[in-house]
């Protein structure tokens, strides 16, 4: 029941033996494949899941059939096993390895259809747990696009959050060791790829031709706050917290003045992000402009660090530049992610009231 390379070894020997007939030794090593399909269906599933069940009752069905097709076919195929190898326990080997031959053979070409009804039959059971997992993208409200707008704005606020918890995560990694946080910083920044995605194929299944001009600015302004949040949360993600498991992996240590200013930086980054997603309900124009320059306080906090780096090398300090060039790039990271918060929430907004300068650089002539 567990093996059936075990159960045809035993059959070979009674074949061997003269112990049974070849058509009976046959019979057993279409048994025995079918058997050691069974088990799987009663032992090898956990959980509730009845996706988990998709591959053992493939394995089954298919087992089943070339069975059945064995049966049918075993008065003909054991004169001609039984020429082909003269030793019987040859023949039963030489049949069972055409018998699982035939099965792949038969059914590789139709695995896409095949897979699709099993997943037809036995679909995937939604964790209600599972931070990927779309909440408000109702499909029925495609229909009323202030509605579906709302529902995609409050999945956008979702993952607002969820960045937030990452950053919470860095914060916590540069105080402490919290490297079994990292399970869960991978799932938070998989749902945001998913989430963004989830989100803009919602979006993009609008009728536009039935919104107004504020419904269309109201769906760009949801498209570019998942995006920057996305990208943020990839940065949150790969940068600061593979910088914090770097950190403990070397066994550095930043100095007291390095300690101080990374966690008042991550907690105003935290502000902002606190910030961006108000900012992504209320349309505050103060808050806006307010947001929109934390972009020159952040260059700022990377200017300085990279002056103090660079003073530090020139005095002799040498033994703190791969500490120091590990501090500069989690400065970069914070500013970076920043700037996505910025994008996010403060530009569309002053863009929209005209407070933005299409482009930093001085005009010719001035």
């Amino acid at each position: 029941a567990h093996s059936s390379v075990a159960v045809v070894v035993l059959v070979m020997s009674l074949a061997s033996h003269n112990m049974v007939a070849p058509h009976v030794a046959f019979a057993l090593v279409l048994g025995a494949n079918l058997g050691t399909a069974i088990n799987p269906m009663i032992e090898g599933v956990t959980g509730d899941d009845p996706a988990a069940r998709r591959l053992p009752l493939g394995n089954l069905l298919t087992r089943v059939l070339g069975v059945l097709a064995g049966l049918l076919l075993l008065p003909f195929l054991q004169p001609w096993m039984s020429d082909l190898a003269r030793d019987p326990a040859r023949a039963v080997a030489n049949f069972h390895t055409l018998f699982n031959a035939v099965i792949a053979l038969a059914f590789l070409p139709l695995l896409t259809p095949y897979a699709a009804l099993l997943t037809r039959w036995l679909p995937k059971r939604a964790d209600p747990n599972d931070p990927s997992r779309p909440q408000y993208l109702d499909e029925w409200a495609h229909d009323v696009p202030a509605v579906a707008l709302g529902n995609a704005a409050r999945e956008a606020l979702r993952m607002a959050d969820m960045l937030q918890t990452l950053l919470l995560y860095a914060r916590a990694g540069f105080k402490r060791d919290n490297r079994h946080r990292m399970v869960q910083a991978r799932q938070l920044d998989s749902a945001l790829d998913k989430l963004e995605n989830a989100i803009t194929t919602y979006l993009a299944t609008l009728d536009q031709e039935n919104m107004t001009r504020e419904d269309i600015q109201r769906l760009d302004d949801i498209l570019a706050f998942t995006s920057n949040i996305g990208h943020a949360g990839d940065i949150a993600h790969h940068g600061l917290l593979s910088h914090v498991a770097k950190l403990r992996k070397q066994g550095w240590t930043f100095s007291p003045e390095q300690r101080a200013s990374l966690d008042d930086t991550l907690g105003q980054l935290i502000a902002n992000q606190r910030t961006a997603a108000a900012l992504f309900v209320n349309d505050d124009l103060r808050q806006a402009r307010s947001l929109a320059g934390e972009k020159a306080r952040f260059r700022t906090i990377e200017t300085q660090a990279a002056d103090t780096h660079l003073q530090k090398i020139k005095s002799g300090e040498v033994d703190a530049a791969e500490v120091g060039a590990l501090y500069l790039d989690i400065l970069r990271d914070m500013k970076g992610i920043n700037s996505h918060l910025v994008g996010a929430a403060a530009y569309p907004l002053l863009a929209r009231h005209g407070e933005l300068l299409p482009s930093r650089l001085r005009e010719a002539g001035n």
